[in-house]
């Protein structure tokens, strides 16, 4: 599984592969044609609620992280959705709206895939 993961409002290239948006809103100034988008995986992003507390606050971000976690983990079919997306286009990018490259829900979504597919390695 490989995939990278962008800022929406950097540009296109062909590296990219297959794009899925993984913000649960979708990103304002952004038309469809401009994104080109392969899919939008809306429920993987944060809630609402989560989203809001944190704020994009650097000093949030360790507990963001552990919160943004235990929501993946109690939202199997959109972990499912996106893992299938995955798999089913091996160069793949995965699109995010926020600012701060380091403190947004892509980071940690990146490193929980990456750590689902090496488990689920290991024990096959």
């Amino acid at each position: 599984m490989a995939f990278k993961i962008k800022r929406v409002t950097e540009p296109l290239t062909r590296a990219d592969g297959a794009r899925i948006l993984i913000d649960r809103l979708w990103p304002r100034g952004q038309s469809k044609e401009k994104l080109q988008l392969t899919a939008w995986v809306r429920d993987i992003a944060p809630s609402t609620e989560l989203r809001k507390w944190f704020g994009h606050d650097p000093a949030k971000w360790e507990e963001f992280r552990k919160r943004y976690r235990a929501e993946l983990d109690a939202n199997p079919d959109a972990v499912a959705e996106l893992q299938g997306l995955l798999k089913e286009h091996p160069n793949a990018t995965l699109l995010f709206m926020a600012h701060d490259e380091k403190h947004c829900n892509a980071v940690v979504l990146a490193e929980y895939l990456r750590e689902h597919a090496s488990r689920k390695r290991a024990t096959a």
